[in-house]
């Protein structure tokens, strides 16, 4: 019996921002049949769904069908087991998983446990990392904690909880939109929430396109994208000693590329600067095989195996990549992209020097 990839949405905030709160109302919403959620503990998080049925190895099994699970040791374990259980029929099959981390958890190797495990990113696919943001403490919070900036850096949209207790969240907004320039803000004033934390992914099943344009968060204005957010000139913000660390760098080529050229910035980027790249998304024009775009997707220095689309889902073609990264030389990413692109008006490496040392046009 052969299965889809079921959908995987890992929703994550800081402590105290509500998440929670957020799981209770999406598990009572009709679009979430057939989902599982997977908590850190079932004592930490009350779910205070009708439950009629507790499995075993803590599995427990909603009033709707639902299911709501523990991490068992590793994320990989209780993914693994989960579609162990569908395969051998113990439970139905599922058209979507909610990860919801810890507080103070980083996202990131969450990320990487999907992309990374062999047998997960064929069983499972990546939608998108959704970040509650608290509006009452939410600026406090990000100003004392890097790990909540990260949080915020790596998602793809940001809900924003409490804001009917908030004073004004406008400032937070404006705050969050410099961090993550890509990432659509939204409230949990929303009637339904099941649209906001799913649906991220570039892929929708529902209408089977991708929708390139929302999947890099072009859907704001350009000018967002122009700059790393160090850059901004926004004075009563300087003093947001963490936000300053992040970039979110916006590369575009209008030509085919040479899978090689596109190999070549790829390594120079993992090697180089992988410690300090969050994540990187990507819809490229490959001079080989122009007529169907490749897609890529890393966190960090994980890489998910890039995928072919059947076709271009609008006129736009070339290369269109967005780099996030924390302590991240944005005039190096750039320089790095103009060298293997041979774009004009950059002091190019000699590529006779380079052939057999690619790391010489990262100047090492």
């Amino acid at each position: 019996m052969s299965f889809e990839p079921v959908s995987v949405s890992v929703l994550t905030g800081f402590l105290g921002a509500g998440k929670t709160t957020i799981l209770n109302r999406l598990l009572k919403e009709p679009a979430m049949s057939d989902t599982a959620v997977i908590i850190n503990e079932f004592g930490d998080v009350s779910i205070d769904h009708l439950l009629v049925e507790q499995a075993t190895d803590g599995v427990i099994e909603l009033a709707d069908g639902c299911l709501c699970c523990t991490v068992r040791g590793e994320l990989v374990d209780t993914l693994a087991d989960l579609m162990d259980r569908m395969q051998t029929g113990r439970i139905g099959n599922l058209r979507r998983v909610i990860i919801e981390t810890t507080g103070l958890a980083d996202p990131v190797p969450v990320l990487q446990s999907l992309m990374a495990h062999p047998a997960l990113f064929q069983a499972y696919r990546l939608d998108g990392v959704v970040t509650v943001v608290d509006a009452v403490n939410g600026s406090a919070t990000l100003d004392a904690h890097e790990q909540a900036v990260k949080q915020v850096a790596v998602a793809d949209r940001l809900l924003l909880s409490k804001t009917d207790i908030a004073e004004s969240a406008i400032a937070l907004r404006e705050r969050l939109e410099q961090i993550n320039p890509g990432a659509l803000v939204y409230t949990t004033d929303a009637e339904l929430l099941a649209p906001i934390i799913t649906g991220c992914g570039l892929y929708d099943p529902e209408t089977k396109t991708a929708d390139v344009k929302r999947w890099l968060g072009e859907a704001h204005d350009d000018h967002h994208h122009s700059h790393a957010h160090g850059d901004h000139d926004h004075g009563s913000h300087h003093h947001h000693t963490h936000d300053d660390r992040i970039s979110s760098i916006s590369l575009r080529h209008d030509d085919p590329l040479p899978f090689s050229a596109l190999e070549t910035f790829l390594d120079l980027l993992r090697n180089v600067h992988g410690d300090a790249l969050l994540r990187l998304k990507g819809i490229v024009e490959i001079a080989e095989r122009p007529a169907q775009p490749l897609v890529i997707h890393a966190v960090q220095k994980v890489f998910h195996p890039p995928a072919w689309l059947p076709q271009w889902p609008d006129e736009t073609r070339g290369t269109r990549l967005v780099v996030i990264g924390i302590d991240l030389s944005e005039d190096h990413v750039r320089r790095l992209f103009a060298a293997v692109t041979n774009q004009p008006g950059v002091d190019q490496p000699d590529r006779a020097a380079t052939q057999d040392n690619p790391l010489a046009i990262a100047g090492l």
